[in-house]
């Protein structure tokens, strides 16, 4: 692990391989650990750069104070690219991790060379979905509010489990494996942060304006809005490219990670 000055904070990555540098950039209640199940693949013909964003492990942040944000994660990762001096990179992000790299693409196309987006998370406006009720919290928001406030009250699991039964279904938090569920309580508190985003959705313009090669890459089985977010943005993100994974949900690339790499390394060499 090695930490770079972003912004006055000290941004955890890792730095394994060798070749065109691709920046991957983890989801909510993840940091840049999440990525170990494609690290071979990926590194075998790529440098990849794996960030934790401010707030989440390794650092053991208690939910206070107002710098967790979509807007302040966007400022670090592009600050955080920029002074990597790498030139273009190849950005990676997924869930929240995609929604932060989707505005740095908006921001800065400059920094970048191909951007994958692997189910990235939001809401849409009413450009891209009709039924959208401005400022109304979605279905799946309130249920990570709710998450939130169990963790704040001290109840960690109890919250993590109320928050991956929303997100993959019920009995999801039971059926995982104790190392990811460590990984999810390294991160806990970072919901608590989440809940207080204001996160802008996304709108038909903002997709428009991403002119950087694109990739979308989903899980064939995930429920729920991810999936509507997904292809409303691929529609209108001119030539982008989509690659649904058979058999797999929200984390497609830990439960398919040889099929995700085929996908995301032949995108990265065309």
């Amino acid at each position: 692990m090695q930490t770079l000055p972003v912004n006055g904070y000290d941004m955890a990555y890792l730095d394994v391989g060798r070749g065109p540098p691709l920046v991957c950039v983890h989801g909510s209640l993840c940091d840049f650990r999440i990525w170990s199940a494609v690290l071979g693949p990926l590194t075998a013909r790529h440098r990849v750069i794996a960030v934790s964003l401010r707030h989440f492990f390794p650092e053991h942040w208690d939910g206070a104070g107002d710098t967790y944000s979509i807007a302040q994660h966007v400022e670090d990762v592009i600050a955080f690219i920029a002074q990597l001096d790498a030139g273009p990179v190849d950005l990676m992000g997924h869930s929240r991790g995609g929604h932060v790299s989707f505005r740095v693409a908006q921001r800065r196309p400059d920094l970048l060379r191909k951007l994958i987006l692997a189910e990235p998370g939001g809401e849409l406006d009413a450009t891209l979905d009709p039924t959208a009720k401005p400022g109304a919290p979605s279905p799946l928001a309130a249920r990570f509010a709710a998450s939130a406030e169990k963790i704040a009250a001290g109840d960690v699991d109890g919250g993590l489990a109320f928050f991956m039964d929303a997100l993959e279904g019920p009995g999801a938090w039971a059926r995982l494996p104790a190392t990811p569920k460590q990984l999810l309580r390294d991160n806990a508190f970072t919901l608590i942060g989440q809940v207080r985003d204001n996160r802008p959705p996304f709108s038909m313009s903002d997709a428009e304006a991403i002119r950087t090669p694109t990739l979308f890459i989903g899980g064939a089985n995930t429920k729920g809005a991810l999936p509507q977010v997904l292809h409303a943005l691929a529609g209108h993100v001119k030539g982008s490219q989509t690659q649904m994974i058979p058999g797999t949900t929200h984390p497609m690339f830990e439960q398919a990670p040889q099929q995700y790499c085929e996908i995301v390394l032949r995108f990265l060499a065309e």
